[in-house]
């Protein structure tokens, strides 16, 4: 039985629509509780979000039973761990401990204190979806709109851009997802072994098959930043070394397989050894390709990780890092620095986006478009053609040489000024980074998904929680 939030307030306890947040700070804490705490109060707003939230988690299940965490609790820690970019185990301290954030969750009371756990929090915040969060994204940015827009339909300057969030990934080398691939064999071979206590021959010299793997990827490693002129010579000999230990290996794990599918229902262990032994049978495939064969290994036969399979190679130019991991990130913001619509992208160009994107947005945002600048990565003549189709004032510098008609419009007064608003984007990157969304600690894509629409949804309520503040100086000082 899960309710929106407790109704009856216990004894001790402050309304939440009448907590003092103390604001004289330029800690980024006041402005989020500020904004919360307006959600909380507006009716209209908070019918809206419950009810996408009680669609999900609660639709379908009995009233009776023992008493869930309350959706306004499961919302309000989901946005505070993106907003302080932190991790769970600081996110449960605050919770239990953070004065401001208990009263407007509405636990704070003199008499009884309600307390959360760890494994609490984390299994009611891994029930919000990416679907979920983005229909709330939508209904926070319509109302952001609102409040910064005095007309009803007041024009939007529209500015899109893409960067990379990172996953939790090292730098990604065949030899050292070879070893990640067979010492992950290892410890589900050795859990089987201690914990199920199942009877497998051929594993008595287990932490010497570790340590001859790990010694073997770290030779790889170090002869590959080796210079001189037997170093080929060294490597292959090394990589040889490497290759037939993994065989010998994958021989090994391949025949425990056989055995605990004949005597046990582990379907779980046997599911992970058996992609663990694939990757591991991949990976000295490729070694040999690499080093033995001297083949160039195309991009599609590469993988980046073995945990985070949907992990991306992007380069996108720059000097520094001029290389990142992970997935690209489309934002679309208007002139109050509110993101309007996100989008996280699988193997897509920049300039395969725009159409999309434009329908999303047309669908959903009040209001004209006025002007919509993009960077050059975006250059599509097509789509801009689309746009401007319907009266927008498109900002694409166009790539490579120009001819007379392209460099007059470029050299515009409007089109430069345009252009160097879209700037400001940068910085709202920039903040959206400080809001965890510059690299993401969780580990399946599903957690990655709700990651990246916490963390705007976290920034937006940041934004405004300031314009209220801001209008709430206004109305003091008047």
């Amino acid at each position: 039985m899960r309710k929106r939030f407790e109704p009856q307030i216990s004894l001790g306890a402050e309304p939440i629509a009448e907590v003092k947040i103390y604001t004289k700070s330029r800690d980024e804490f006041p402005p989020l509780l500020v904004a919360l705490q307006e959600i909380f109060k507006n009716k209209e707003l908070n019918e809206q979000i419950f009810n996408i939230l009680e669609e999900r988690i609660t639709k379908g299940k009995k009233e009776t039973g023992r008493p869930g965490m309350d959706l306004w609790h499961i919302l309000v820690l989901s946005i505070v761990r993106l907003s302080q970019n932190t991790n769970y185990d600081k996110l449960l301290n605050l919770a239990n401990n953070h004065k401001e954030l208990r009263k407007i969750m509405g636990v704070y009371s003199f008499v009884d204190d309600k307390m959360f756990e760890l494994q609490t929090v984390k299994d009611n915040i891994s029930l919000v979806t990416d679907d979920d969060l983005y229909r709330i994204n939508a209904v926070i940015a319509l109302w952001g709109l609102s409040l910064f827009n005095k007309k009803k339909d007041q024009e939007q300057i529209l500015k899109t851009d893409s960067y990379v969030l990172e996953t939790n990934v090292h730098f990604p080398t065949d030899y050292n997802l070879l070893w990640d691939s067979a010492r992950k064999c290892l410890d589900i071979i050795c859990k089987l072994l201690k914990k199920n206590k199942i009877e497998l021959s051929g594993w008595r010299k287990m932490e010497s098959w570790r340590k001859s793997m790990k010694n073997l990827s770290r030779q790889m490693g170090q002869v590959s930043k080796e210079g001189g002129k037997n170093k080929i010579n060294k490597r292959q000999f090394i990589a040889n070394q490497y290759i037939n230990k993994a065989q010998i290996l994958y021989d090994k794990v391949v025949f425990s397989i056989q055995q605990i599918s004949n005597t046990t229902n582990n379907t779980k262990y046997i599911e992970q050894l058996e992609y663990y032994a694939k990757m591991l049978n991949v990976h000295k495939d490729l070694i040999y390709r690499r080093i033995i064969k001297e083949e160039t290994i195309p991009a599609g036969d590469k993988i980046h990780s073995i945990f985070l399979e949907f992990t991306e190679w992007i380069n996108k130019g720059k000097l520094h890092p001029n290389v990142e991991l992970g997935k690209k990130i489309l934002i679309t913001t208007n002139q109050n620095h509110l993101i309007l619509d996100y989008q996280i992208m699988d193997n897509q160009s920049d300039s395969q986006a725009i159409i999309p994107l434009y329908k999303r947005i047309k669908a959903s945002i009040l209001g004209v478009i006025k002007s919509w600048s993009f960077d050059k990565g975006f250059t599509n003549a097509k789509a801009k053609k689309e746009l401007e189709s319907d009266r927008i004032n498109v900002i694409i510098p166009k790539k490579g040489k120009k001819n007379k008609s392209e460099q007059a419009i470029e050299n515009s007064k409007e089109f430069k000024g345009l252009r160097n608003k879209h700037s400001a984007i940068e910085s709202n990157i920039n903040q959206l980074e400080h809001n965890g969304l510059d690299r993401c600690p969780d580990k399946s894509r599903n957690a990655f998904n709700r990651y990246v629409g916490l963390g705007v949804l976290s920034y937006n309520l940041h934004r405004i929680g300031k314009k209220l503040l801001e209008n709430r100086r206004l109305v003091q000082a008047a």
